[in-house]
């Protein structure tokens, strides 16, 4: 939500979004509608490695950080947009990132290749228009299937619909619009809805996959 909360905090919420993600256990966390400049704040307070794709709204970055920072429920999502993954227990040897639809917003998926032979992709599709949705779904998991070619790969983030289905990819779990889909992992138990608060508009989740095979 750009680092805001709902109901409205009346102030810039890094530290809270940082101690949240201290607060709980996990390997990689996709992030979605974050303020470009959080990314390496998270990253050095977390211990995490960190790769990002700039997604709209980002002309006159230096400008709209300042007023973000301050008035943050003044300038909304025109603070700036980025989507973003943070890495802990491994290294990213590889970024690669795909524009998936150019109006009336630039949509992405990008992912990462970790030390031990694992991709790891992040995606936030259209909103209020499942169609696109759906279409951008199938095209990141073709994307992230073809980065992989052949290892492990999870895909992960906000579909901005409640249900699909992108084969041959299996789904690792997930929580009203946000999913996770996967091959070569198993699943691992249920996915969790952890408790952020008032954090965000949408519900943090966890979801655990085991690789299949050799580790």
């Amino acid at each position: 939500m750009h680092g805001r909360s709902m109901p409205s905090a009346g102030h810039d919420l890094l530290d809270e979004f940082g101690s949240a993600l201290a607060g709980w256990d996990w390997d990689v966390a996709l992030l979605q509608e974050t303020p470009p400049w959080w990314a390496p704040a998270l990253s050095l307070r977390l211990g995490a490695e960190y790769r990002q794709v700039l997604t709209s709204r980002n002309a006159l970055l230096p400008l709209r950080r300042a007023i973000a920072t301050r008035w943050p429920d003044v300038i909304k999502s025109n603070g700036g947009g980025a989507n973003a993954i943070l890495v802990r227990r491994d290294r990213i040897v590889e970024h690669r990132i795909w524009r998936l639809r150019q109006l009336p917003e630039r949509r992405w998926v990008h992912g990462v290749r970790l030390a031990r032979g694992r991709w790891v992709a992040n995606l936030h599709a259209t909103v209020h228009n499942a169609a696109a949705a759906v279409e951008e779904g199938h095209a990141a998991a073709a994307t992230a299937l073809s980065w992989a070619a052949g290892e492990p790969v999870a895909l992960g983030g906000d579909f901005n619909v409640r249900e699909l289905s992108l084969p041959p990819l299996h789904y690792g779990g997930g929580h009203d619009v946000d999913h996770v889909f996967a091959a070569g992992f198993a699943n691992h138990g249920q996915a969790e809805v952890l408790d952020a608060g008032r954090l965000s508009d949408h519900k943090p989740v966890l979801v655990t996959l085991t690789p299949e095979g050799p580790n």
